[in-house]
Protein backbone atom coordinates (compact mmCIF):
# COMPACT_ATOMS: atom_id res chain seq x y z
CA UNK A 1 0.00 0.00 0.00
CA UNK A 2 3.24 2.13 0.89
CA UNK A 3 5.21 1.63 -2.30
CA UNK A 4 1.67 2.26 -4.19
CA UNK A 5 1.09 5.98 -2.84
CA UNK A 6 4.96 6.37 -3.22
CA UNK A 7 4.25 5.65 -7.10
CA UNK A 8 1.26 8.16 -6.90
CA UNK A 9 3.48 10.76 -5.18
CA UNK A 10 6.05 10.46 -7.49
CA UNK A 11 4.26 10.48 -11.02
CA UNK A 12 2.11 13.49 -9.28
CA UNK A 13 5.40 15.64 -8.99
CA UNK A 14 6.89 14.94 -11.90
CA UNK A 15 3.47 15.67 -14.18
CA UNK A 16 3.66 19.54 -12.15
CA UNK A 17 7.45 19.45 -13.18
CA UNK A 18 6.46 19.06 -17.03
CA UNK A 19 3.43 21.29 -16.28
CA UNK A 20 5.35 23.92 -15.09
CA UNK A 21 8.49 23.83 -17.94
CA UNK A 22 5.56 24.10 -20.34
CA UNK A 23 4.36 27.00 -18.62
CA UNK A 24 7.94 28.35 -18.18
CA UNK A 25 8.80 27.69 -21.92
CA UNK A 26 5.37 29.40 -22.69
CA UNK A 27 5.74 32.41 -20.86
CA UNK A 28 9.46 32.99 -22.59
CA UNK A 29 7.93 32.24 -25.74
CA UNK A 30 5.31 34.90 -25.13
CA UNK A 31 7.64 37.35 -23.99
CA UNK A 32 10.04 36.69 -27.03
CA UNK A 33 7.67 37.06 -29.33
CA UNK A 34 6.06 40.25 -27.65
CA UNK A 35 9.64 41.78 -27.59
CA UNK A 36 9.77 40.53 -31.49
CA UNK A 37 6.26 42.84 -31.90
CA UNK A 38 7.53 46.04 -29.99
CA UNK A 39 11.00 45.66 -31.61
CA UNK A 40 9.19 45.76 -35.25
CA UNK A 41 7.04 48.75 -34.12
CA UNK A 42 9.81 50.77 -32.66
CA UNK A 43 11.15 50.68 -36.04
CA UNK A 44 8.78 50.91 -38.17
CA UNK A 45 7.67 53.68 -35.78
CA UNK A 46 11.35 55.29 -36.11
CA UNK A 47 10.93 54.61 -39.90
CA UNK A 48 8.26 56.70 -40.22
CA UNK A 49 9.16 59.30 -37.79
CA UNK A 50 12.64 59.70 -39.95
CA UNK A 51 10.52 59.84 -43.27
CA UNK A 52 8.36 62.86 -42.10
CA UNK A 53 11.38 64.60 -40.58
CA UNK A 54 13.33 64.49 -43.64
CA UNK A 55 10.03 65.72 -45.77
CA UNK A 56 9.48 68.30 -43.51
CA UNK A 57 13.66 69.57 -44.20
CA UNK A 58 13.21 69.37 -47.49
CA UNK A 59 9.17 70.77 -47.83
CA UNK A 60 9.50 73.20 -44.85
CA UNK A 61 11.26 77.10 -44.54
CA UNK A 62 11.82 78.58 -41.47
CA UNK A 63 11.78 77.21 -37.75
CA UNK A 64 10.16 74.32 -38.63
CA UNK A 65 12.16 73.40 -41.46
CA UNK A 66 15.37 74.08 -39.10
CA UNK A 67 14.33 72.16 -36.55
CA UNK A 68 13.21 69.05 -38.57
CA UNK A 69 16.84 69.35 -39.96
CA UNK A 70 18.56 69.37 -36.23
CA UNK A 71 16.61 66.24 -35.11
CA UNK A 72 17.45 64.65 -38.16
CA UNK A 73 20.68 64.97 -38.14
CA UNK A 74 20.90 64.03 -34.30
CA UNK A 75 18.93 61.06 -35.01
CA UNK A 76 21.80 59.52 -37.93
CA UNK A 77 24.24 60.23 -36.29
CA UNK A 78 23.30 58.71 -33.03
CA UNK A 79 22.10 55.70 -34.73
CA UNK A 80 25.11 55.10 -36.88
CA UNK A 81 27.45 55.26 -33.98
CA UNK A 82 25.03 52.82 -31.98
CA UNK A 83 25.12 50.27 -34.59
CA UNK A 84 28.99 50.80 -35.83
CA UNK A 85 29.77 50.25 -31.92
CA UNK A 86 27.51 47.31 -30.88
CA UNK A 87 28.63 45.21 -33.54
CA UNK A 88 32.32 46.14 -33.50
CA UNK A 89 32.43 44.92 -29.78
CA UNK A 90 31.66 41.43 -30.45
CA UNK A 91 34.94 41.43 -32.43
CA UNK A 92 37.01 43.75 -29.84
CA UNK A 93 35.86 43.73 -26.10
CA UNK A 94 37.57 46.85 -25.19
CA UNK A 95 34.92 48.95 -27.18
CA UNK A 96 32.87 48.34 -23.78
CA UNK A 97 33.95 51.60 -22.57
CA UNK A 98 32.95 53.39 -25.58
CA UNK A 99 29.39 51.67 -25.17
CA UNK A 100 29.53 53.12 -21.64
CA UNK A 101 30.64 56.68 -22.92
CA UNK A 102 27.80 56.32 -25.67
CA UNK A 103 24.98 55.60 -23.74
CA UNK A 104 25.54 59.08 -21.29
CA UNK A 105 25.93 60.38 -25.04
CA UNK A 106 22.58 58.99 -25.70
CA UNK A 107 20.81 60.48 -22.85
CA UNK A 108 21.92 63.92 -23.70
CA UNK A 109 20.60 63.30 -27.54
CA UNK A 110 17.50 61.91 -26.06
CA UNK A 111 17.06 65.04 -24.01
CA UNK A 112 17.76 66.98 -26.94
CA UNK A 113 15.42 65.26 -29.19
CA UNK A 114 11.97 65.66 -27.01
CA UNK A 115 12.96 69.14 -26.57
CA UNK A 116 13.27 69.40 -30.37
CA UNK A 117 9.82 67.31 -30.83
CA UNK A 118 8.25 69.80 -28.72
CA UNK A 119 9.39 72.90 -29.66
CA UNK A 120 7.90 71.84 -32.90
CA UNK A 121 4.50 72.38 -31.74
CA UNK A 122 5.32 75.21 -30.12
CA UNK A 123 3.26 77.80 -32.24
CA UNK A 124 5.71 81.26 -30.86
CA UNK A 125 8.01 80.58 -33.74
CA UNK A 126 9.66 84.18 -33.24
CA UNK A 127 10.78 82.88 -29.79
CA UNK A 128 11.82 79.53 -30.99
CA UNK A 129 13.81 81.29 -34.21
CA UNK A 130 15.87 83.44 -31.22
CA UNK A 131 16.49 79.71 -29.75
CA UNK A 132 17.80 78.24 -32.55
CA UNK A 133 21.57 79.33 -32.39
CA UNK A 134 21.81 77.90 -28.88
CA UNK A 135 19.91 74.32 -29.95
CA UNK A 136 22.40 74.12 -32.99
CA UNK A 137 25.56 74.53 -30.92
CA UNK A 138 24.14 71.67 -28.80
CA UNK A 139 23.35 69.52 -31.49
CA UNK A 140 26.59 69.97 -32.82
CA UNK A 141 28.06 69.12 -29.37
CA UNK A 142 26.18 65.80 -29.69
CA UNK A 143 26.69 64.44 -33.22
CA UNK A 144 30.51 65.16 -33.53
CA UNK A 145 31.41 63.33 -30.14
CA UNK A 146 29.41 60.79 -31.19
CA UNK A 147 30.99 61.25 -35.02
CA UNK A 148 34.31 61.06 -33.14
CA UNK A 149 33.27 57.59 -31.49
CA UNK A 150 32.09 56.32 -34.12
CA UNK A 151 34.82 57.25 -36.86
CA UNK A 152 37.57 56.08 -33.64
CA UNK A 153 36.12 52.66 -33.89
CA UNK A 154 35.70 51.91 -37.31
CA UNK A 155 39.98 53.72 -38.21
CA UNK A 156 40.62 50.83 -34.87
CA UNK A 157 38.79 47.65 -36.86
CA UNK A 158 40.39 48.49 -40.04
CA UNK A 159 43.99 49.14 -38.63
CA UNK A 160 43.41 45.59 -36.70
CA UNK A 161 42.51 44.47 -40.35
CA UNK A 162 45.47 45.66 -42.28
CA UNK A 163 47.66 44.03 -39.53
CA UNK A 164 46.03 40.76 -39.61
CA UNK A 165 46.26 40.74 -43.16
CA UNK A 166 49.82 41.48 -42.88
CA UNK A 167 50.85 39.06 -40.97
CA UNK A 168 48.84 36.81 -43.34
CA UNK A 169 50.39 37.51 -46.22
CA UNK A 170 53.88 37.39 -44.69
CA UNK A 171 53.09 33.91 -43.46
CA UNK A 172 51.74 32.81 -47.05
CA UNK A 173 55.20 34.00 -48.47
CA UNK A 174 57.04 31.87 -46.17
CA UNK A 175 54.63 28.77 -46.85
CA UNK A 176 54.62 29.04 -50.70
CA UNK A 177 58.68 29.23 -50.40
CA UNK A 178 58.83 26.29 -48.46
CA UNK A 179 56.49 24.58 -50.50
CA UNK A 180 58.63 25.29 -53.47
CA UNK A 181 61.25 24.66 -51.87
CA UNK A 182 59.79 20.91 -50.99
CA UNK A 183 58.36 20.49 -54.68
CA UNK A 184 61.65 19.31 -56.29
CA UNK A 185 64.92 17.21 -55.39
CA UNK A 186 67.98 19.02 -56.09
CA UNK A 187 70.47 17.29 -58.94
CA UNK A 188 72.99 16.94 -55.82
CA UNK A 189 70.59 15.11 -53.51
CA UNK A 190 69.34 12.75 -56.20
CA UNK A 191 73.74 11.62 -56.52
CA UNK A 192 74.08 11.63 -53.18
CA UNK A 193 71.24 8.82 -53.01
CA UNK A 194 72.37 6.96 -56.09
CA UNK A 195 76.18 6.92 -54.07
CA UNK A 196 74.56 5.20 -50.96
CA UNK A 197 72.53 3.14 -52.81
CA UNK A 198 75.37 1.92 -54.67
CA UNK A 199 77.57 1.69 -52.27
CA UNK A 200 74.93 -1.03 -50.20
CA UNK A 201 75.05 -2.93 -52.96
CA UNK A 202 78.75 -4.61 -52.26
CA UNK A 203 78.45 -4.94 -48.55
CA UNK A 204 75.04 -7.27 -48.94
CA UNK A 205 76.89 -9.33 -51.18
CA UNK A 206 79.76 -9.53 -48.53
CA UNK A 207 77.03 -10.12 -45.78
CA UNK A 208 75.85 -13.29 -47.68
CA UNK A 209 79.31 -14.76 -48.44
CA UNK A 210 79.92 -14.42 -44.89
CA UNK A 211 77.27 -16.07 -43.17
CA UNK A 212 77.53 -19.12 -45.81
CA UNK A 213 80.57 -19.75 -44.12
CA UNK A 214 78.75 -21.31 -40.99
CA UNK A 215 76.36 -23.48 -43.33
CA UNK A 216 78.69 -25.27 -45.53
CA UNK A 217 77.84 -26.60 -48.80
CA UNK A 218 75.57 -23.89 -49.00
CA UNK A 219 78.31 -21.21 -48.93
CA UNK A 220 79.91 -22.94 -51.40
CA UNK A 221 76.60 -23.07 -53.71
CA UNK A 222 76.09 -19.22 -53.14
CA UNK A 223 79.84 -18.72 -53.72
CA UNK A 224 79.16 -20.53 -57.26
CA UNK A 225 75.76 -18.22 -57.64
CA UNK A 226 77.48 -15.33 -57.13
CA UNK A 227 80.41 -15.90 -59.96
CA UNK A 228 79.79 -14.50 -62.70
CA UNK A 229 78.40 -16.99 -65.97
CA UNK A 230 79.84 -18.60 -68.45
CA UNK A 231 79.91 -16.79 -71.74
CA UNK A 232 77.41 -17.63 -74.25
CA UNK A 233 78.15 -20.04 -77.01
CA UNK A 234 78.98 -18.85 -80.44
CA UNK A 235 76.35 -18.40 -83.18
CA UNK A 236 78.43 -21.29 -85.26
CA UNK A 237 80.29 -23.17 -82.78
CA UNK A 238 83.24 -25.54 -84.01
CA UNK A 239 81.91 -29.04 -83.91
CA UNK A 240 83.50 -31.44 -81.23
CA UNK A 241 85.39 -34.45 -82.73
CA UNK A 242 83.32 -37.49 -82.61
CA UNK A 243 84.99 -40.38 -80.87
CA UNK A 244 85.59 -43.88 -82.13
CA UNK A 245 85.61 -46.96 -80.15
CA UNK A 246 88.81 -48.19 -81.99
CA UNK A 247 90.29 -45.13 -81.40
CA UNK A 248 92.87 -45.70 -78.30
CA UNK A 249 92.68 -43.36 -75.27
CA UNK A 250 95.87 -41.02 -75.59
CA UNK A 251 97.77 -42.00 -72.36
CA UNK A 252 98.69 -39.22 -69.58
CA UNK A 253 101.83 -37.89 -69.84
CA UNK A 254 104.46 -39.03 -66.86
CA UNK A 255 107.04 -37.15 -65.90
CA UNK A 256 110.13 -39.27 -64.25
Amino acid sequence: MEAGVLIIIFALLVLFAFLGLGAWATVKAVGAAKRGVDRTITQARRTVEDTALKAKSFGQVGVAGALAQLRLDLRTSMRATQQALYQGVQADASLKESIGLFERLSAHGYELDDELKRLEQEPDRARIGAMLPELRVRTAKITEAADSLRWAARDRARRFAEDDLSSLSAQIEVESGALRDWSRESVDDLAAAAAAWDAQQPSAGRGSTGSAGFTGSTGSAAGAAGRSPEPPAALNPTPAKTGYPWQKAPRPETTT
